[in-house]
């Protein structure tokens, strides 16, 4: 396990585009976010293919996948930030240079498509990633929350990953502990098999998903392909977020509709990450516990930033 350095005020974050491209209001937004990260003390850094369009629906993925390299690289940067979400950051995986990632280790941080490039980081290199709010997402969010908290874990180093004031639902009670892993199910679900698959043999897996793209029949596809792969006998236990869709069920419906009374290990639930306001900073390989009988009931058992 590496665990990248803590980010100090004065510091370079190197912002890259590695799903979908920056365009039309976005641009805006992400001179906004800009913005509000120098106003707090930070330099910000835009990848050399930030705005590439290339392909119509993305840049390349060689573009890409050449920013985060170059990123990496960069002795002056001192945290990569991905600045959306989108379709296909998974393109970018047979040109990332793992090796020159892991010499050069530093926080790098996303959520929703970006799942997928910070869980094969961590499983290729061992380095600590990030599952938080998107650059662009601190210019557009309503309130400082999610910015607020990934200054907390990166600048401060804190180990809170939950506070009193979340409401956590125990679906199922018990205890466990492993190395946090997942994010986004959609993306997850994408790295079960093949080449590019993560390790889930006892992790703590966290799963959201954006009901407005993934309607319940969906979410039971991406679980039961995970099922039928033995992700769920591998796993110690599971910690869901945010999943809103217009049908109201739940994703914790849709999940004991797949496992059933197969999975041992606890499931908990709760609205502090996912495709919503509020979002927390999950680090990805690193030790965690479930214990449903704690007020918080997750809980980070290792620093995750030095």
């Amino acid at each position: 396990m590496i665990i990248p350095e803590k980010l100090k005020k004065g510091d370079i974050i190197g912002v890259v585009a590695p799903s979908s491209p920056i365009i039309n209001e976005n641009i805006d937004e992400l001179n906004n976010a800009k913005q509000i990260a120098e106003n707090l003390g930070f330099k910000v850094k835009f990848s050399k293919n930030i705005f590439s369009n290339t392909n119509g629906y993305s840049a390349t993925a060689k573009e890409k996948a050449k920013d985060i390299n170059s990123m990496f690289e960069d002795k002056e940067v001192k945290m990569i930030w991905c600045a959306k979400g989108g379709e296909n950051s998974n393109s970018t995986f047979e040109y990332l240079d793992f090796e020159k990632i892991k010499e050069n280790p530093k926080i790098i941080c996303g959520f929703s498509d970006i799942t997928s490039i910070t869980n094969i980081i961590t499983e290729k290199t061992g380095l600590v990633t990030f599952s938080g709010t998107n650059f662009k997402t601190i210019a557009t969010d309503e309130t400082d929350y999610s910015l607020e908290q990934a200054l907390n874990r990166f600048v401060e180093g804190s180990l809170e990953i939950g506070t009193e004031d979340i409401l956590y639902d125990i679906i199922k009670p018990g205890t466990a502990k492993g190395k946090l892993i997942g994010g986004n199910l959609s993306l997850t679900r994408g790295l079960v098999c093949g080449k590019y698959n993560i390790d889930f043999t006892d992790k703590i897996l966290f799963l959201e998903e954006l009901g407005f793209e993934s309607e319940p029949a969906l979410v039971s596809n991406f679980l039961y392909y995970m099922k039928q792969n033995d992700v769920f006998k591998k796993v110690k236990g599971i910690w869901l977020g945010n999943y809103t869709h217009e049908s109201g069920i739940s994703i914790e419906k849709i999940l004991l509709d797949t496992i059933g009374n197969e999975f041992d290990g606890p499931i908990i639930k709760s609205e502090n990450f996912g495709h919503i306001e509020h979002k927390t900073v999950i680090p990805i390989g690193i030790m965690a516990e479930i214990n449903t009988s704690d007020n918080v009931p997750i809980k980070l058992l290792e620093r995750c930033v030095n």
